[in-house]
């Protein structure tokens, strides 16, 4: 009786490890080639984007030409036109890809922050695939994805070493992150009020440019002198930033200038736009060199939509004169896009970190 109780337990205990390393062996094969579907719709952009090993296989966005009108996006129209949107923008991801459904390991999707509208039309559209496919979920948060688009496998660009720095700035957002991996990242300066993005727009619109506005200042600011007019450098505590002063500054100067001249916007644009540019990454590089002094980290990245802007790029470039080594995304992973969330994906899916049907987006969400 001991002896087949003994011999019982050691079969069990066999078995056990047998298990083990058939899941681990099938595990670690499935790691030589992961592929990701990845779909963001946190905000007005609809995209889809299929990696493999970080690589871009496809990489689609649909705009929504709808909030121009507005001179801004109208959160009710973004998450119709994600409705409308969602699935010819999969489906053109897919083949372009050259792939099925059955060859993705993963579905990632943006979990928040965002818009809670169109967050729920890409989180429903992933949760349905996955019923549908027993492909699992992982859930992306959407800045921290931003970040990861300096690990996007490219010819074109190159990858930080860790730790670094990663000034992400975008329309909603304005942070010094430092990125000890790619999923360890921690906020040290953040905005108070306005984000940079949002100050390029808002000055924009004073000035009478339409929606988005950030891209067309940093057009116009080609042909101007950035010194012609002196706006406010805001001196917040610590690493933080503020840029809702800027905003009132440049409302009052428009305004006490055109009661004196009512032509002195259309005569004085470049200028204008190149002063208020400026002003911003003036502001952004301040606090980027204290953080660099607080760290002594001298690696620097920077991610989110402004990041496309030419003057912040050429002046962060200018870092290196100073010893720190700079690494600049590729444009078309700056904006808001579903490659960065793939690419958040990949590290995931290497910790088997899946995520649940039950969980809902999530409009704000701590970092």
């Amino acid at each position: 009786m001991i002896i087949a109780n003994s011999l019982s337990t050691f079969l069990v205990v066999l078995c056990r490890c047998l298990f083990t390393l058939v899941k681990s062996s099938k595990l670690r094969e499935s790691l030589e080639h992961i592929t990701i579907l990845g779909i963001e719709s946190s905000c007005d952009e609809t995209s889809a984007s299929v990696l493999r090993d970080r690589r871009v296989l496809s990489n689609y966005i649909a705009n929504q030409d709808v909030h121009e009108q507005y001179g801004g996006v109208v959160p009710e129209l973004a998450s119709r036109a994600h409705q409308s949107n969602i699935l010819p923008v999969i489906d053109r991801a897919l083949k372009d890809a050259g792939i099925t459904l059955k060859e993705i390991d993963a579905i990632a999707y943006t979990v928040g922050p965002g818009l809670i509208g169109a967050l729920m039309v890409g989180s429903s559209f992933a949760k349905g695939l996955s019923i549908s496919t027993g492909k699992p979920l992982i859930e992306a948060h959407h800045m921290q994805s931003h970040v990861l688009a300096h690990f996007i496998q490219s010819p074109e660009q190159r990858e930080p070493p860790l730790p670094f720095l990663c000034l992400t700035v975008s329309g909603g957002h304005t942070q010094i992150v430092q990125v000890d991996n790619p999923l360890e990242q921690s906020v040290i300066g953040r905005t108070l009020d306005d984000a940079a993005g949002e100050a390029f727009d808002k000055a924009a619109k004073i000035i009478g440019l339409p929606y988005p506005g950030g891209p067309l200042i940093d057009a116009h600011a080609k042909a101007g002198d950035p010194h012609r007019f002196v706006f406010p450098i805001s001196d917040t505590p610590s690493l933080n930033y503020s840029f809702s002063g800027l905003k009132t500054a440049v409302l009052y100067f428009v305004r006490d200038h055109v009661k004196k001249d009512p032509a002195f916007v259309e005569e004085n644009l470049a200028d204008i736009c190149a002063s208020v540019q400026h002003t911003i990454v003036e502001t952004l590089l301040q606090k980027l060199r204290l953080a660099i002094a607080q760290t002594g980290i001298q690696h620097i990245g920077i991610a989110g939509g402004v990041s496309a802007n030419s003057l912040l790029r050429h002046r962060l470039l200018e870092f290196e004169d100073e010893g720190c080594s700079v690494y600049l995304p590729k444009f078309e992973f700056c904006t808001d896009n579903a490659a960065m969330i793939a690419t958040y994906g990949h590290y995931k899916y290497i910790q088997q970190a899946f995520g649940s049907l039950a969980t809902a987006p999530k409009a704000r969400m701590p970092y």
